[in-house]
């Protein structure tokens, strides 16, 4: 995998807090919406890579095994919401809430 986050993928991301790292993700997530919805579907694209990057070097991570449950169904979620049917019912507004947890306890924890 060729990656963006180069320096982030040579160890440095595991340095980070879980919740650091969901609120790295979640950034992403909410800039790929963003884009979507002002039309720009390439920034959209680029933003949605950089998100599942940052999610597949989460769980490899050592430190997230006992999250791995947690984290694989939020990649299959985030993967139906913006690849496939949408089975899940999932919502801009409730990636944005459901990220915004870790943000908050990223803040808080620092």
């Amino acid at each position: 995998m060729r990656f963006q986050h180069k320096k982030l993928a040579s160890g440095r991301w595991n340095n980070l807090s879980f919740f650091e790292q969901m609120a790295n993700i979640g950034s992403e997530v909410e800039r790929t919406i963003s884009w979507k919805e002002k039309g720009n579907s390439e920034y959209s694209k680029h933003a949605l890579e950089r998100a599942f990057e940052l999610l597949y070097l989460t769980i490899d991570d050592k430190k997230n095994k006992e999250r791995l449950k947690e984290l694989t169904r939020l990649r299959e979620v985030l993967i139906d919401f913006f690849y496939c049917n949408n089975q899940f019912s999932s919502t801009s507004e409730l990636w944005k809430k459901y990220f915004y947890a870790f943000s908050y306890a990223a803040r808080v924890n620092r």
